[in-house]
């Protein structure tokens, strides 16, 4: 029995020894190695003995998400060809149609075609909607659908599409598509340079560096640098993107951990393109990550000015590890710290509330930290711009707008009712806004407020108390208050809503390309950099 007992020990310790090796898990050894073994004992008795026969693949893929979705939403696993998309997104390039494709239970959507690529000359439109690849039709598919249109170059793939209510077919000849890190670089004015950064993978600071040297060949003495809407990628290139404009061995990024080894500081370690050129930089709630940690750090330098909205809060490191079979799991080992101390984590997972939910920090307990220059800045939220822009603040209900896909959808009807052949002279009108107000209501577009809940829930009770014949009235006056507000924030939105609209109606005509050019002269964040920039003493005022 005594031996019996060793070996049923032994097994699960012998693993976790192997499994765990090189990490610091000490008084906790005991309790994961029989957490293990009952885990394992479990799956064996569930497999061998319930009524009907089971999958245990599809078993263990249901346990390890749902026990990852109890930590955070940037630890997770990867199967095999998880691996390979997140080998794509870091290096730059990969095979496939050149589409930008929005993967739902029962079709893929063509979000945005990439111009003069595959999807593109096959004829595919933003808002295409693919139901069958090959032979395989996309409702039927169990694993991510969107992998069916990638392939080796050259090969082709056969799509069935809906457009407009009518099915189509089209053959796509899959090829190499470079991603770049930067899309887009121009001179905003005789002296103003303006460089689109779109995400962080191995390219990025080298095509950052390019574009900077070219545009300062053009005449560019001020700079204005676009991280709106990038989600991060690479830390290494966050701060390869600091270097460019900081001296070297300047501190950029700090990470600290529970497990000693994870605990570093990140230093710039080449010699700077520009100290002194003045910058601006734009970024967003959905700037992130390695975004946050470029305008964080060139913040508390005090080496630019940052406007536009509170970025969004992601101070979290992940790093992958290799598990068996070729899958991996990328889980999230520290946290990050600007140069000033402060880590910008928004969303507090490891302390929900009653429903479950990560917490956010309430302003009241955000920290106070100096810049090298002395001004204040603060923890507990996203990188907080020098000027905050209303209009790059997204609303609630411009949320509620955007979550349901009404903008998408309302370019897609606006492209094949309208014809736009000119990028400059294109022009959201008033007209265009109340067109796109009587689709909201066509599209039965409903924003349910915090408040409407709470009458509702109130009375539910009280019609559990009987009370509801007394109240009705006074209810049926708030809610006809609540919808008439609704009808007004919509309007109160419009300047916000106009512009995604202009911007989602131009990609539809001249493709990314097009709506960078038409941001030029249009684009309210890139105008107001301008106007910092071209007063000296106004742009260092920012900076005092």
């Amino acid at each position: 029995m005594k031996k019996l007992l060793q070996k049923r020990v032994l097994v699960p310790l012998l693993a976790l020894t192997i499994f765990f090796s090189g990490t610091a898990f000490k008084s906790d050894f005991f309790e994961i190695a029989k957490q293990i073994e009952i885990f394992t004992t479990l799956f064996k008795e569930l497999n061998m003995n319930y009524v009907d026969d089971t999958n245990p693949g599809d078993l263990m893929d249901t346990a390890i998400k749902s026990m990852l979705a109890d930590l955070d939403p940037y630890t997770n696993y990867y199967n095999e060809q998880d691996v390979e998309s997140a080998r794509i997104n870091n290096a730059g390039d990969y095979t496939g149609i050149g589409a930008n494709v929005l993967t739902l239970k029962d079709r893929l959507v063509i979000v945005e075609p990439y111009k003069d690529y595959a999807a593109d000359k096959a004829g595919l439109k933003a808002g295409d909607e693919i139901i069958k690849v090959d032979n395989i039709v996309v409702e039927d598919f169990k694993d991510d659908a969107g992998n069916l249109l990638q392939g080796g170059a050259g090969t082709s793939v056969h799509v069935t599409y809906i457009r407009q209510g009518k099915t189509q077919n089209a053959t796509i000849q899959r090829e190499a598509v470079d991603i770049h890190a930067v899309p887009h670089y121009s001179m905003v004015n005789e002296n103003t340079g303006y460089i689109v950064l779109r995400k962080f993978n191995a390219k990025t600071s080298s095509e950052t560096k390019s574009a900077l040297q070219d545009l300062k060949n053009q005449g560019a003495k001020k700079l204005i640098l676009d991280l709106r809407g990038n989600p991060g990628g690479l830390l290494r290139e966050a701060v390869n993107v600091t270097n460019i404009f900081v001296p070297k061995n300047q501190l950029v990024v700090t990470t600290k951990s529970k497990v000693k080894k994870y605990n570093k500081t990140y230093y710039t370690k080449n010699d700077p393109m520009d100290t002194e050129i003045p910058l601006v930089v734009l970024i967003d709630g959905a700037s992130a990550s390695a975004s946050e940690i470029v305008s964080g750090a060139l913040q508390d330098l005090d080496r630019a000015v940052i406007i536009g909205a509170r970025s969004f809060g992601k101070g979290l490191v992940q790093r992958p590890k290799k598990l068996t079979y070729g899958t991996q799991m990328k889980i999230t080992i520290s946290r990050y710290y600007t140069p000033s101390g402060r880590c910008i984590q928004a969303l507090d997972y490891w302390n929900r509330d009653e429903n479950g939910k990560a917490t956010r920090t309430k302003q009241e307990n955000y920290n106070a930290f100096k810049t090298k220059k002395g001004r204040t800045v603060y923890d507990g939220g996203g990188v907080q711009p020098d000027l905050e822009m209303e209009a790059t603040k997204l609303s609630s209900m411009t949320k509620a707008i955007i979550d349901e896909n009404l903008i998408f959808k309302y370019g897609t009807e606006f492209y094949y009712n309208n014809t736009v052949t000119d990028l400059g002279g294109f022009k959201f009108t008033e007209s265009n806004f109340k067109d796109f107000k009587k689709f909201l209501k066509a599209n039965n577009f409903s924003f349910e407020t915090k408040t409407e809940k709470a009458f509702a829930n109130a009375l539910s009770v009280a019609k559990e108390e009987e009370l509801n014949e007394e109240i009705d009235s006074d209810y049926s006056n708030l809610m006809s208050s609540l919808n008439t507000y609704k009808d007004k924030a919509i309007d109160d939105n419009k300047t916000q809503l106009m512009s995604l609209l202009s911007d989602e109606i131009v990609k539809r005509y001249f493709y990314r390309e097009g709506l960078y050019t038409y941001y030029i002269n249009n684009n309210i964040e890139i105008n107001k950099g301008v106007e910092i920039l071209k007063n000296p003493s106004n742009y260092l005022g920012y900076l005092d």
